[in-house]
């Protein structure tokens, strides 16, 4: 599925400034309607480190009314969590009706970073894509919708981004040895997002992949999903 996205798409600053505020608008009016419907909203974000998920989150929720959303980075479970079943910490993030909630990371984890870093074992990793898939319809059977976003880059672009990042004293926070060495690993990850996609990808929860090389079109491309997928 990735080697299909073009990559090449471009949003000038202008075009993305001018267009913002407009959708902003329509989606806190679109997200307001919807959850008043005995509705909830969970969305996920994944991706390659340096994607963007972060600043696609931040344009996302800018101009929404923040009594209505949590946002939660997932990173490594803890040692209570590490003792239960790993969609625990999950189930226990789920909405009530008119709430939203974001996720920076998701239950994806247990097919990615724990199946290449040997975090889970194979057994446990191959039967997690039907308890995902099953985890999503539970979900959408209680009225939480639930949207999947892949911000995808190259290879190319995300060094770029990663030397940016090394360089400036400002971001310099945002890169790690962890990024360094799943760069690494880019086919094994190209891997486990193949088989992610092929064996997730449902009607009820279908994946939502963004050309992310330009951050503008990524940002705009989420939110006009996020209110094609509510209304």
């Amino acid at each position: 599925m990735l080697s299909a996205v073009d990559l090449s798409i471009q949003v000038p600053k202008e075009n993305y400034s001018k267009q913002l505020p407009i959708l902003h608008a329509e989606l806190r009016v679109s997200l307001e309607k919807f959850l008043g419907k005995k509705k909830s909203l969970a969305i996920l974000f994944e991706g390659w480190d340096a994607a963007g998920k972060g600043g696609a989150i931040k344009r996302l929720t800018e101009r929404l009314d923040p009594r209505i959303y949590e946002v939660h980075g997932i990173a490594k479970p803890n040692e209570e969590e590490l003792a239960r079943h790993y969609l625990w910490r999950f189930w226990k993030r789920v909405p009530p009706w008119g709430r939203a909630v974001i996720f920076d990371r998701s239950w994806y984890g247990r097919v990615l970073v724990e199946r290449i870093e040997g975090f889970a074992l194979a057994a446990e990793w191959q039967r997690a894509y039907q308890e995902i898939n099953e985890f999503e319809a539970q979900l959408i059977s209680h009225g939480v919708r639930v949207i999947k976003f892949f911000l995808h880059i190259s290879p190319a672009e995300q060094m770029r981004r990663f030397e940016e990042r090394q360089n400036n004293p400002l971001k310099g926070h945002k890169i790690t040895e962890e990024d360094w060495r799943n760069r690494d690993r880019l086919n094994e990850y190209l891997e486990a997002y193949d088989e992610m996609f092929a064996r997730t990808n449902t009607l009820h929860a279908p994946w939502n992949i963004v050309a992310a090389e330009n951050k503008y079109h990524a940002r705009l491309n989420v939110i006009e999903k996020c209110i094609e997928m509510i209304k």
